[in-house]
């Protein structure tokens, strides 16, 4: 199989390069930071940005946020089926 990947370094401009299921917790930051979110089901998101802010944002089903994650919060999470997109 040809990889479109192999010789491409990896660009916060995308695509990710891999998807991570997130569990949302209060305490473990996420193992790689995501460069953005999917989410599955729509709801709230309280989360801690790649500056280190934490913000709360109301999404809808199969939303895409593009902004850089370090930590899913469970307090405050309402959105379930949230995967991280990294740069593996």
């Amino acid at each position: 199989m040809i990889n479109p990947f192999a010789n491409r370094a990896a660009s916060l401009q995308g695509p990710a390069t891999d998807i991570q299921p997130v569990t949302p917790h209060d305490g473990d930051d996420l193992p790689v930071m995501a460069i953005a979110l999917y989410i599955e089901t729509g709801g709230t998101i309280s989360l801690v940005t790649a500056a280190g802010e934490v913000r709360q944002v109301e999404l809808p089903d199969f939303a895409i946020l593009p902004v850089g994650v370090r930590k899913v919060n469970a307090t405050g999470t309402t959105a379930t089926g949230i995967h991280a997109m990294v740069l593996a």
